[in-house]
């Protein structure tokens, strides 16, 4: 008698997926990084398609969580186009360094960076891309400096500050660029994928970065670009972003030797040293107050100044706010006493070694400025905080 087995469904091979249609790999990858842009994407989205009508192209919004929704209205206009999407970073802030993050994320061969406030006109990504498509060029600029090109509708204020800014990048870093400020440009993917260890990430001048880190490696063309009109929004130009290109410049002529935070957070700890003198000698020489109390007044005065001063300008890629503001300065202060008494510490044991006393003094002074900065920078502005 022989029996019969029926087949089990459950260890039949799964039925193929279906593949997908091919789809045209992406040629061009255009990094815009915004914040409180939501105003102008759409119009930025509609210029771009109407610029490279035969190009395969994607745009990657890195947004700095904007307060004004300009992620979630991104993620809409993926919606009606995939080839628009977003990298929406929270926790952490500046243009350079979502350039970086943007550029990383794409696969495109070419990439290109351009601000979202439609000042950078969208009809010249088509000769930046013929140009780069040549293969006679690494990195293509759209110049304001260059024959056809100009700064447009700008205050001479700005304009002034801008030309300023060029002149002390070429003359401090020997860059051959017209316009070393641009934040309009595109290249190749093979230069990021090489130099990205290299970059600062700091600041808003992520081209000069760039330059900075491949030195004389780049094949570079110029393109004239006039400079357009913001038609949505404010500028992000401020006293903080002039420091940060001097950080930038500082980290690219210094950095391989010292961390350029670390002269920032030294500059401002000089300052706090100015700020507790003065107080002091108002509250001891003035209002006559006791030397004790105004000595402790004196020091948390400094310590406040220096936190708030550091939060604003040596942090401000991760600028606390809120509760975070309190909890961060109760963290600096915390550190700043330790540190305190590494101070004497180091400075008693070299004096009592016999060290010169001018010595000793500079030595507490630095033993307790790195620990400052080191521990500060990892609990105070860490990134988790």
């Amino acid at each position: 008698m022989s029996t019969a087995y029926k087949h089990d469904n459950r260890f039949a091979d799964p039925a193929p997926a279906p593949v997908p249609e091919r789809q045209v790999p992406v040629a061009l990858s255009i990094i815009v990084p915004t914040y409180n842009e939501r105003a102008n994407i759409g119009e930025l989205v509609s210029r771009v398609a109407a610029a490279l009508t035969d190009v395969a192209w994607e745009i990657i919004v890195v947004d700095d969580n904007s307060p004004d929704g300009t992620a979630d209205h991104v993620r809409d206009l993926h919606a009606l186009d995939p080839r628009v999407r977003v990298i929406q970073r929270i926790g952490r802030r500046g243009l350079s360094s979502a350039c970086i993050e943007g550029m990383l994320s794409s696969s495109a061969p070419v990439l290109a960076v351009m601000d979202g406030d439609l000042q950078h006109d969208p009809a010249l990504l088509a000769g930046m891309y013929r140009a780069m498509r040549s293969g006679e060029t690494d990195l293509v600029v759209a110049s304001r400096y260059v024959a056809g090109g100009a700064l447009g509708e700008w205050a001479h204020e700005r304009a002034v500050a801008s030309k300023i800014a060029t002149k002390l990048a070429r003359s401090l870093t020997g860059v051959e660029l017209t316009d070393p400020m641009s934040g309009y440009f595109m290249l190749r993917r093979e230069v990021i994928d090489e130099h990205a260890p290299a970059l600062s990430g700091i600041g808003f001048k992520i081209l000069l970065d760039i330059v900075l880190s491949c030195r004389d490696t780049l094949r570079i063309r110029e393109l004239p670009l006039v400079f357009g009109v913001r038609r949505c929004g404010v500028s992000k130009l401020s006293p903080g972003v002039a420091w940060e290109y001097i950080l930038l410049l500082a980290d690219k002529l210094l950095g391989h030797i010292v961390p350029v935070r670390f002269f920032a957070f030294a500059a401002v700890g000089a300052l706090g040293v100015l700020i507790h003198l003065s107080v002091l000698a108002l509250m001891y020489m003035v209002l006559d107050t006791s030397f004790l109390a105004a000595q402790a007044s004196a020091t948390a005065v400094a310590i406040v100044g220096n936190f708030t001063i550091n939060n604003i300008l040596t942090y401000s890629d991760r600028t606390l706010h809120g509760w975070r503001w309190f909890r961060g300065l109760a963290s600096f202060a915390a550190i700043c006493a330790v540190g305190a008494f590494a101070n004497v510490g180091v400075a008693g044991f070299l004096f009592g070694h016999h060290a010169l006393w001018p010595v000793a003094a500079a030595a507490g002074i630095a033993a307790s400025a790195v620990w400052n900065y080191g521990v500060s920078a990892q609990f105070t502005w860490g990134r988790g905080r």
